[in-house]
């Protein structure tokens, strides 16, 4: 798990960044999720094609209890 609440910006070396820990990270047969409750942070994810690459969670409380991330379709309607 990534807590992203605190970053304002990510740009694509920190996109790339991202992927290269989501890869080792099921090399290894684990999950990986993303704590970001920004929208902004899920629009850049959706902008580059990424939207399904990773498992989001909108604060630290469903990170640690495993419930699923919302669909990002239906997170960005809401």
């Amino acid at each position: 798990m990534l807590d992203l609440s605190p970053v304002s910006f990510v740009d694509c070396s920190g996109l790339s960044l991202l992927c290269r820990v989501r890869n080792r990270v099921r090399s290894r047969i684990g999950r990986l999720r993303l704590v970001s409750p920004d929208g902004g942070f899920l629009r850049l994810l959706r902008c580059t094609g990424l939207s399904g690459a990773f498992e989001l969670c909108p604060g630290l409380p469903e990170a640690f209890t495993g419930k699923d991330s919302p669909d990002p379709a239906s997170a960005a309607a809401a």
